[in-house]
């Protein structure tokens, strides 16, 4: 497989991306390889890093420029022609890559990807989810801010993408489906959530009911579908919170001796949790409905989430995810005829 990577996007461009894009073919199939798509002189420095066997498999596209986070996305996109945000969409949109993965600007490449690759056929809004920690493990949210504005077969649409993603690239089948609304009676809800329970629930098997928001830490489903609006209000809620707990513990810590002893018992236990936590596990997550694979990556991305990013990239591509969306939107269209 041949995946383009946005070097210059990101926190920690070149340095994070290159590390990522080795650690990724170390283990890797040996006929993989990454094209680091940004500035040359950049790229060659870090590749300087890298065991010099990895080289062929690392080419480098030229690309100068970079689409900065103050941009707007369609002006940027328009203007900025040789970013390596357009310039690696446009690898992908010629077939020259299979996928492309960025952790710079990400209104830009949601845009980008939905002009460059189009959409699968019969979806009628891509979507963005992400991973949220719950007591069970992680559940997948959806969307997350691509759409703010939807109706009821949107989010019956981001249930089927979410479901064929997470179960597919992450082998976890049986999925429970929840739709997040102000309380669990399925009376309960907006104008849009009203109606969506009423579809998710004739369409899906697997379709929980609603959910409110303190259901979600519970781990009550696996996936929780919502508009672009309240999905990206709880996910910017959601990234504070592990911040905000690791700053209390540390500002109690070391007040006495009694707390410091408890820290250091208790230390292997909070590693755990904040790994547990760890948005970098899944390094990042598919603008899912785009007729391509495009990966969104956290803007602090380390090396070790872009590697994780790249692997998800390679999973979706060998699980046909693409294909399966197709397949059963398809089959959604024809049952309903």
């Amino acid at each position: 497989m041949r995946i383009a990577l946005d070097v210059n996007g990101g926190d920690h461009g070149p340095r994070a991306t290159v590390e990522g894009a080795y650690l990724y073919l170390k283990e890797a199939a040996r006929e993989d390889s990454v094209v680091l798509v940004g500035d040359q002189e950049a790229i060659r420095d870090r590749l300087n890093h890298v065991p010099a066997k990895f080289h062929s498999r690392l080419p480098i596209i030229h690309a100068p420029c970079n689409i900065e986070m103050n941009e707007v996305p369609t002006e940027a996109l328009r203007k900025k022609v040789n970013s390596s945000l357009v310039v690696g969409l446009n690898l992908h949109k010629r077939h020259e890559v299979d996928a492309f993965v960025s952790a710079g600007h990400t209104g830009a490449q949601m845009v980008g990807s939905l002009f460059a690759l189009k959409r699968i056929p019969g979806v009628k809004r891509p979507a963005i989810g992400s991973f949220l920690p719950s007591e069970k493990g992680m559940v997948f949210m959806i969307d997350v801010g691509a759409n703010v504005d939807c109706k009821p077969i949107h989010l019956l649409q981001f249930a089927i993408m979410g479901d064929i993603f997470v179960s597919e690239v992450f082998n976890q089948k049986e999925l429970k489906i929840g739709l997040l609304s102000i309380g669990e009676e399925e009376k309960k809800g907006n104008e849009l959530t009203l109606a969506a329970h009423k579809l998710l629930k004739k369409q899906l098997p697997n379709f929980y009911g609603n959910i409110e928001g303190r259901d979600i830490l519970k781990g009550k489903t696996d996936i929780i579908v919502c508009d672009g609006f309240v999905g990206n209000s709880l996910l910017k809620m959601a990234e504070s919170v592990m911040g905000v707990i690791t700053k209390s513990i540390k500002r109690n810590i070391g007040t006495n001796i009694l707390t410091n002893i408890g820290a250091f018992l208790v230390k292997p236990a909070f590693s755990e949790l904040k790994r547990s936590y760890d948005y970098e596990e899944y390094g990042g997550v598919p603008l899912l409905g785009v007729d391509g694979i495009s990966i969104i990556c956290h803007g602090s991305s380390s090396s070790r989430a872009i590697k994780n990013a790249l692997k998800v990239a390679k999973n979706m591509e060998s699980h046909n995810v693409n294909h399966l969306i197709r397949e059963r939107l398809n089959t959604e269209d024809k049952s309903n005829a």
